[in-house]
């Protein structure tokens, strides 16, 4: 018991999940934990999408009830915490922090496999990170077709491919909420140390999708950058989904008056 509550030191609820409050350094001490246990462990990373899809409720929200490490991404959370008045310390992206653990991963000898992403997208990612940190172990990428959760051969090969290339990272790029619920049902099978459901990161990193401009990224405006590079699938989601999370932290701002 007192393991488990000073490894959930830092968590505090917000809106309908709970947030791990840790600066991207602390994030980075934490998976070295996660990774020196061994419990097949997973880290989450919620932004306004995510948090509108937990207002529904569903597998995601077991998803998130499960994981290790819940991580704030994106800036407008940031905003609604302060005007909560109970600031989270750092917005942690997932494509800030892959890069960040590919690092860390290269310093400390872990090995990392990659699953998800666009055809050839995982291969390009692993070759950029090769050449960037010296002495990473990518130990496999896989990008399956789609519809593969549905087809018992495709998954086995999946189980079978990453066991054998024992990571200690696993790497979950299929877009919430699949890489969420693939990592939810499949984690005991898998026995990977630590996944991380990552979305558009490897895209990121194979130089497929460009990144925001940092000064983008740092004032909140990182969503009206992606619309731009794929508007056909995004406009809908950011221009008028992503309005919900308006009435969700009024709704929140009531409910935390009451406690």
């Amino acid at each position: 018991m007192e393991e488990d509550q000073g490894k959930n030191m830092a968590r505090m609820q917000f809106m309908n999940t709970e947030i791990d409050n840790l600066t991207m350094g602390e994030t980075l001490d934490a998976i070295d934990k996660l990774i020196a246990e061994n419990k097949n462990s997973y880290v989450v990373t919620p932004n306004v999408d995510h948090i509108i899809q937990l207002e529904r409720g569903g597998e995601l929200k077991e998803a998130y009830k499960n994981a290790d490490l819940i991580l704030c991404d994106g800036k407008p959370l940031l905003w609604i915490a302060k005007w909560y008045g109970t600031p989270i310390k750092e917005k942690i992206s997932g494509s800030d922090l892959f890069p960040l653990l590919c690092e860390r991963a290269a310093e400390r000898g872990y090995r990392m496999f990659f699953l998800g992403a666009g055809e050839g997208v995982a291969a390009k990612a692993a070759e950029n990170l090769i050449g960037k940190y010296k002495g990473l172990k990518i130990v496999g990428t896989y990008s399956p077709a789609k519809g593969f959760e549905s087809d018992l051969a495709e998954m086995e090969k999946i189980e079978k491919t990453i066991k054998q290339a024992s990571p200690h990272i696993l790497i979950v790029a299929l877009g919430c909420p699949k890489q969420e619920l693939f990592i939810l049902h499949n984690r005991e099978r898998l026995g990977v140390p630590i996944s991380l459901g990552l979305g558009a990161s490897l895209d990121f990193e194979a130089g497929n999708i460009k990144r925001a401009p940092k000064w983008m990224a740092n004032h909140g405006f990182e969503w009206l950058y992606r619309i731009t590079q794929d508007p056909k699938r995004l406009a809908k989601r950011y221009l008028i989904d992503d309005r919900k999370i308006l009435s969700l932290a009024i709704k929140y701002k009531k409910d935390s008056k009451k406690c």
